[in-house]
């Protein structure tokens, strides 16, 4: 199975597949909602107050890797909001007037989601300064001596933004959201309860040992997870008797080159040329990318992040280095130090 560079499957961002996977399985209340409890438990406390004075949710901001479910929560709160929710995302909103034009369309206390919010530009972003603190839009109209700015009274809505880099937000745009949530990675107890969710609503059969299988692999994202169930139910429909058990999963993951805790081949190509051609480091980003022949910006957002969390890589003022963990997994002795 050949996978475009850009579309691992075990990425957590949203590739063209997931369309199909996701749209049937997304939550629609906070009771199928499952993990994330204390974001969950704070908005449902925000929602609630908000509908009993009768007023607009206050500003979210949602952050954290790409798919924990930022776009799914969303519509959570949009439903037990009872308003209509409007999806767009940062990179589409390239003038002013797209933004004048999906805010003036809004309804009393709808909701607008804006993804990936930190790649708006900056001249999108000072017009959504006022729209967010006073409900109002500025437009100027013409230009030089005979220019005129009009003041648009907008309905009082609530902005959801989404990021993978809350850092790269700039604070005044920070400053304006009332609620402020991280979406942490999802524990495997978790994971399986989604696989089991969503096998639910596929008409598949699985186990638990399935489920605990194919969740041990997902990288704590449900994005991950529920890409792993279509492709393992392909694998149990096609090669076993349509069940997916603990060898199902294992036989069809490990044929989709993924391992035991979810590295796939590049995962394993980078570790692997860290250690057998620089002794484990230290060795600079630039240096790493040609020798596995990837970029270094792909490297260093896409590939260290996971790396990292499980302690197989760390990053020093010399380089990257490999830590011990790498070396038990990948059964090597760590080079003894000159």
């Amino acid at each position: 199975m050949i996978f475009d560079d850009n579309e691992r499957i075990v990425t957590g961002d949203y590739i063209e597949e997931d369309t199909e996977i996701e749209s049937g399985l997304r939550p629609r209340q906070f009771s199928d909602y499952i993990g994330q409890e204390k974001v969950k438990t704070n908005l449902e406390i925000y929602i609630k107050a908000a509908l009993d004075r009768k007023e607009a949710l206050d500003h979210v901001l949602l952050y954290g890797p790409p798919g924990l479910g930022k776009t799914t929560l969303a519509g959570v709160i949009a439903n037990e909001m009872g308003v209509n929710l409007r999806i767009t995302s940062g990179p589409a909103i390239e003038k002013a007037g797209d933004l004048a034009a999906i805010l003036t369309n809004l309804s009393e206390h709808d909701i607008l989601f804006i993804d990936e919010i930190h790649r708006m530009s900056r001249m999108v972003e000072e017009i959504l300064y006022p729209a967010m603190e006073d409900y109002a839009l500025d437009i100027i109209i013409g230009k030089g001596p005979s220019a005129k700015s009009i003041r648009l009274d907008l309905p009082k809505f609530t902005l959801i933004g989404a990021t993978t880099r809350a850092g790269n937000l700039s604070a005044p745009l920070r400053d304006r959201f009332g609620v402020i949530s991280r979406l942490e990675l999802y524990t495997n107890d978790e994971l399986v309860k989604i696989i089991k969710r969503s096998a639910s609503l596929l008409n598949v059969e699985i186990d638990d040992e399935g489920a605990k299988e194919i969740a041990s692999r997902s990288r704590g994202t449900p994005r991950i997870a529920n890409r792993f169930l279509k492709r393992v139910r392909d694998f149990a429909e096609v090669k076993f008797n349509g069940k997916i058990t603990k060898n199902t999963a294992d036989a069809a993951l490990s044929s989709m080159e993924v391992d035991k805790i979810g590295l796939d081949n590049i995962d394993s190509k980078m570790i692997l040329t860290m250690i057998n051609s620089f002794g484990g480091g230290p060795v600079g980003l630039d240096t790493i990318a040609a020798s596995i022949g990837e970029d270094a910006n792909t490297i260093e957002d896409v590939y260290e992040p996971y790396l990292m969390q499980l302690g197989f890589v760390s990053r020093t003022p010399r380089g990257r280095i490999v830590m011990p963990p790498a070396y038990e997994h990948f059964n090597l002795a760590k080079p003894e130090e000159n």
